[in-house]
C-alpha cells in the first residue's frame, strides 16, 4: 500500500498552509464542553507555526447544509484553539473572502465554517479552487472525516502539495498496526444496540481477527439466533438469519465467536434498577438483558491474557447507566493493565467507546483511542476513504 506523505515531506517555512483539522467539538452555551479534538488538532498546528509556516486552519461544524448558521460559527473556537495551540489566533468570518496576505511567519488564522458554503459537501471544483488559492502547502489532519470526499478534503488535496497531519499520521499508524500488520493473537470486542449498523464492520472483522466478542444489545440478537429466550431485551428478531450467516461466516474463517454466558437482568432500564445474574439459558420473559454477568466478565479477562492487538468498538451493556457498566469497565481495565505493562496494543473508537473508556478511567492508558467516529467504523469495516486516497494519490 502506498505510504501517505507526512509533514516530514513538506518545506513550510513562509509558505501559506491549509490545515484542514475537525473542530467540530460539542458546546454548550456557546462554549466548548469537550476540547480532546481541539487539543488533538493543535500538536500540527504548533509544529507549522514553529516551522515558520503562515497557518491558515479550516473546519465544519454541525450541519448547516450550505447556509449561513450564526449559531454554527465557529467564532467561539477561535480562543480555545489559541490556547491549545500557545500563540493568538485570528478568526476569519468567510473563508472565500480571507486574505492570508496579511498573514506573518508563524501566524495562525481560522476560517469559518466551511459547510456554511453548498460547494463544501458537494466537493464542488469552483469552491475547491478559491480554497486551494489561499494556500501554498495543504495539510489533512482530520481522519475522523476521510470518508467524506468534500472540497477541503478531496479537492484541495488534488490542487496543492499534500501531506498528512500529525494526528492523521498516528491515526493510520495505529489502525495499520491493529489490522493491518497486527501481532497475534489479534481480538476485537464489538458492541452496541443493533446488528444492522455494523454487518460490513462484522463481515470483516471476521475474516481478519482470531476472535471476535460481541456485547450490548448486538449479543441479544445472536443469543435469540441460537435459539436462546432474551425475554423483553433489545433485539433485532428480523437479523436472526443474519446473524446465524455471521457466525458462520467466524466459523468458516477460523474466528472464535465469543457470546454472554451469563449476564445481568432488570425489569427496566434506569439506574440502580433492581437486578440479577442469570445464566443466559434462565433470562425471564419479562425482563431485560443490560450487562454480562461474572462468568463472561472472566471469560474476556482469560482470552485477553495472551492477545497481543485488541481493536474495541461498543460497550458491552448499558454503560450509561450504573452498575451496568460492570462489564465494560471490568474488560477495559484488564485490557488496559496488559496495555500498561506493554503486553497489548489497544485500539479503540467510536463515541460510544470513549464515552465508555473515560467512564472506566482508561482512555489515556490505550494505545490509541480515536475520535474519528463514521471514518473508524468504515476503516473497520474495509471502506477505502477518499481523505487517505487522496493523499496517497489513488483516484
Amino acid at each position: 500500500m502506498t505510504a501517505v506523505p507526512t509533514l516530514d515531506s513538506l518545506e513550510v517555512a513562509g509558505k501559506r498552509v491549509l490545515v484542514r483539522t475537525d473542530l467540530n467539538v460539542p458546546m454548550v452555551a456557546g462554549r466548548v464542553s469537550d476540547a480532546t479534538r481541539i487539543d488533538r488538532a493543535a500538536e500540527t498546528i504548533r509544529e507549522l507555526a514553529e516551522k515558520g509556516a503562515r497557518v491558515i486552519v479550516m473546519s465544519h461544524f454541525g450541519r448547516p447544509k450550505g447556509a449561513v448558521v450564526p449559531e454554527l460559527s465557529l467564532a467561539p473556537i477561535a480562543d480555545p484553539l489559541a490556547r491549545a495551540v500557545g500563540r493568538d489566533v485570528t478568526f476569519s468570518g468567510d473563508p472565500l473572502t480571507a486574505s492570508s496576505g496579511g498573514l506573518a511567519d508563524g501566524d495562525v488564522a481560522l476560517l469559518e465554517n466551511l459547510r456554511f458554503h453548498p460547494g463544501e459537501e458537494a466537493n464542488d471544483p469552483a469552491f475547491a479552487e478559491r480554497l486551494a488559492s489561499l494556500g501554498d502547502v495543504y495539510v489533512d489532519d482530520a481522519f475522523s472525516c476521510a470518508h467524506r470526499a468534500h472540497a477541503s478534503i478531496d479537492g484541495v488535496a488534488r490542487l496543492l502539495p499534500a501531506a498528512a497531519g500529525r494526528l492523521m499520521q498516528a491515526e493510520l499508524a495505529a489502525l495499520e498496526k491493529a489490522l493491518g500488520a497486527p501481532d497475534r493473537p489479534l481480538g476485537a470486542v464489538v458492541g452496541g444496540a443493533k446488528v444492522s449498523t455494523k454487518l460490513a464492520l462484522l463481515g470483516n472483522l471476521v475474516d481478519k481477527v482470531d476472535w471476535l466478542a460481541i456485547g450490548g444489545g448486538m449479543a441479544n440478537t445472536f443469543l435469540f439466533a441460537a435459539g436462546v429466550d432474551v425475554g423483553q431485551s433489545l433485539c433485532e428478531r428480523d437479523m436472526a438469519a443474519t446473524a446465524q450467516d455471521i457466525a458462520a461466516a467466524a466459523d468458516g474463517a477460523g474466528c472464535r465467536l465469543i457470546l454472554p454466558t451469563d449476564v445481568v437482568v432488570a425489569e427496566d432500564v434506569a439506574a440502580g434498577s433492581p437486578h440479577k445474574v442469570v445464566d443466559v439459558a434462565d433470562v425471564p420473559g419479562d425482563m431485560v438483558i443490560l450487562d454480562i454477568g461474572p462468568a463472561s466478565i472472566a471469560t474476556l479477562a482469560a482470552t485477553l491474557s495472551d492477545c497481543k492487538t485488541l481493536v474495541w468498538n461498543g460497550p458491552l451493556g448499558a454503560f450509561e447507566f450504573a452498575p451496568f457498566d460492570a462489564g465494560t469497565v471490568a474488560v477495559a481495565r484488564a485490557a488496559a493493565a496488559r496495555t500498561s505493562n506493554g503486553d497489548l496494543l489497544t485500539v479503540a473508537g467510536g463515541g460510544d467507546t470513549l464515552a465508555a473508556l473515560t467512564q472506566a478511567g482508561v482512555a489515556d492508558r490505550f494505545s490509541y483511542v480515536s475520535t474519528a467516529g463514521g471514518a473508524f467504523l468504515e476503516w473497520l469495516e474495509g471502506k477505502e476513504l477518499p481523505g487517505v486516497a487522496v493523499l496517497r494519490g489513488e483516484d
